[in-house]
């Protein structure tokens, strides 16, 4: 896609702004800072020609840069036209974030940005930054790609839905109080935020998936993501949602009556705000960090409170009944997982020449036929050969590879699902695989399992076990660039905080993460495993310090493929781990695949080969 005269007229409206800007900022995000954002508000992807879910546009009066980190690099390489440059962040020796990488550039100058689409949190370092550059940030009315992005798509109107207590396992009575005791807590001298919240009359939330959570409701207004775009204010005593009424059928309005929320439009909220119809006086009002700008500056000075979002950290810790929901999602996950594997197996075998695009379509059509099915949690990245080393490589019907015998073939992809959302990665090799690609698979699965039967103590940080995934492919001199593992959602999110693997946050029983270490080497293979965790409290040999020790309960029902295994690499533990994994997947499994005898012997044959490696 040429981007030359988009570029042009983007360039003259910002030297013909009430202050002339130097350079200006398109992010990925939207005014509600969500990871996936709506058609309408891919901004970047429509200035850039770049399709990846993270990344920043910075555009000056002559130079384009498409800011992005690792798992991207290669993938921006290839849609990135001649009029960009890929900037290069975080990862060891370049700059953390945009912003970094901005304040490092920028020098007597004006940085423009729409408001809605930066963070409080973000917002207050560059300001600071820049000022010691002799430099400006300039808020413009109106976002300039909007002003030249012809035949724009419009916003989605599709109606949300209510989540029944049978899958959300809490009511949103419940966690309103909650929320409420969260922030009476807040008082002065209370903790250590001392008297900066003295005041508070209720919390604005922004986040489309905090906003879901704690009213039981659902949309589909994003793709991949279950959500509505709408903001969410919670006083004292009662509380207000701020939602387009299109977007509302009757049960919908009678359920928010019910649980004491008023509705109204969703650009009402600005009104509600400038009329400080949430309190007088000294009130204040809590925001997280990742609220834009906009919100802030409509809420005025000294009429705002930024503390890390309670919400988040509740939405996080999952009920029983949402834990057993994700037990059920990722066993039924499986079974389409499992029959999709048996199936590209024996069609690849046979010589059928199937492309990455076909096969992720199949895999599609198996989790359609599931129970409680509502959708894709991400596109299906299906890749073979030199595109499995793009960790977010997403094929399209026109540029598909056909899958190769003599190289792995990397699926990472889930379901939502009513119950749980699902996140699984399965690398696997269909020919005669070299000595390099079942070194890297080891080590690979080496690290998975030493995530998986880690025990730690409370206070334990995701970041303090990052280094158990990473630990044998350092050994080899390897690594990888993402993250080893992150939260996901209850019907929500597929990536989901707090907590995560390389994230200074403690784990805590009832959190839910991912384990996929991987290792890619570019423009030829690459190889990830990726399973769902589930925190919960064991018990030691010794129990020093009483009952302090958590560990992790594994979700996701997938065997481990053993062709690529190298089974003198793996120490005893390690290889009965394996048989044990494989074992439990096949009886799990094999109830469910009763009329599909190619899986179930698929399913027998992983276990068997499992058991063999154990005893060798």
């Amino acid at each position: 896609m040429s981007t030359t005269e988009r570029l042009r007229r983007l360039r003259t409206l910002m030297l013909h702004q009430e202050v002339p800007l130097d350079y200006y900022v398109v992010p990925t995000d939207d005014a509600h800072h969500t990871e996936y954002v709506a058609e309408s508000d891919k901004r970047r992807a429509y200035i850039s020609g770049f399709t990846g879910s993270a990344g920043q546009a910075i555009i000056t009066r002559d130079e384009a840069f498409l800011l992005t980190d690792s798992r991207f690099w290669l993938h921006a390489e290839e849609e990135l036209d001649k009029n960009w440059q890929l900037g290069k962040v975080r990862s060891p020796g370049l700059p953390k974030d945009w912003v970094e990488w901005v304040s490092l550039r920028i020098r007597d100058g004006r940085l423009g940005i729409d408001p809605q689409t930066v963070s409080v949190q973000d917002a207050g370092i560059l300001e600071a930054n820049l000022r010691k550059r002799n430099s400006s940030v300039v808020y413009p009315p109106q976002n300039l790609v909007d002003k030249i992005w012809e035949e724009k798509p419009t916003e989605s109107k599709d109606p949300v839905f209510l989540h029944p207590l049978e899958f959300a396992g809490e009511d949103t009575q419940s966690k309103m109080r909650r929320l409420r005791v969260w922030m009476r807590e807040q008082a002065p001298g209370s903790h250590a935020f001392g008297d900066c919240a003295q005041g508070l009359v209720g919390t604005l939330i922004s986040s489309l998936p905090e906003v879901a959570y704690m009213l039981n409701m659902r949309g589909s207004d994003i793709e991949f993501s279950p959500l509505f775009h709408a903001y969410l204010f919670v006083g004292m005593a009662g509380a207000i949602v701020f939602l387009d009424s299109v977007k509302v059928p009757p049960n919908v309005d009678d359920y928010l009556r019910h649980v004491d929320v008023e509705r109204r439009e969703y650009r009402e909220l600005w009104e509600f705000l400038a009329r400080r119809e949430w309190g007088k006086g000294d009130k204040k009002v809590v925001i997280s960090p990742q609220t834009s700008v906009t919100v802030m500056r409509a809420l005025g000075p000294s009429s705002y409170v930024v503390l890390p979002s309670q919400v988040e950290i509740m939405k996080a810790i999952k009920n029983e009944t949402e834990i057993e929901g994700l037990k059920r999602a990722y066993l039924r996950d499986g079974v389409c997982f499992t029959r999709f594997l048996s199936w590209l197996e024996s069609q690849v075998t046979k010589g059928c020449q199937l492309t990455e695009w076909e096969a992720a379509r199949k895999l599609d059509r198996y989790r359609s036929h599931a129970s409680f099915y509502r959708g894709l949690a991400s596109e299906n990245i299906s890749a073979s050969g030199p595109n499995a080393a793009l960790p977010h490589y997403e094929p399209s019907k026109d540029n598909a590879r056909t899958i190769d015998r003599q190289a792995p073939y990397l699926n990472d992809s889930g379901g939502q699902y009513l119950d749980g959302t699902c996140d699984t990665t399965r690398t696997v090799h269909f020919g005669s695989p070299t000595q390099e690609h079942r070194e890297a698979y080891t080590r690979v699965l080496q690290g998975h399992i030493s995530i998986d039967t880690a025990i730690f103590p409370e206070d334990t940080t995701g970041l303090q076990l990052d280094t158990l995934a990473r630990k044998a492919l350092w050994e080899d001199g390897l690594n990888y660039g993402h993250g080893s593992g992150h939260g996901f959602g209850s019907f929500l999110m597929t990536h989901e905080g707090p907590q995560g693997f390389g994230i200074d946050f403690p784990f805590v029983s009832g959190h839910v993460v991912t384990n996929e270490p991987g290792f890619y080497k570019p423009k030829e293979f690459g190889v990830r495993i990726e399973s769902a965790l589930l925190v919960k409290r064991v018990e030691t040999r010794k129990q020093f310090g009483g009952d302090i020790w958590l560990g992790f309960e594994r979700l996701t029902c997938v065997p481990i493929h053993t062709v690529m295994i190298e089974a003198d690499l793996l120490m005893r533990e390690e290889k009965e781990w394996l048989k044990e994994h494989n074992d439990l997947c096949h009886r799990l499994l094999a109830p469910c695949l009763k009329d599909n005898q190619e899986a179930l012997q698929w399913v027998e044959r992983e276990a068997e080969r499992a058991r063999k490696i154990a005893e060798s």
